[in-house]
């Protein structure tokens, strides 16, 4: 079995932490709105701020996955 192969499957997985991250961060951002609801307009950029930069890690775990699979 090639590593190539073994490394892009363990780069795939940036998306599970991507998505276990960003289901706390919206968790979160539900509970301090519930909490405070006039607090929406000054908590809800930083919410998307944060689901970008981990929406990017999984992006770039996929593309690390799709260079390693093609180098196999």
């Amino acid at each position: 079995m090639n590593l190539a192969l073994i490394g892009a499957g363990v780069a795939v997985l940036t998306g599970l932490g991507a998505g276990i991250g960003i289901g706390i961060a919206t968790s979160g951002l539900i509970q301090a709105i519930a909490r405070q609801p006039e607090s929406a307009n000054k908590v809800m950029p930083w919410f998307f701020v944060g689901a970008a930069l981990a929406e990017s890690t999984a992006i770039y775990g996929l593309v690390i996955a799709i260079l390693l699979y093609l180098k196999a």
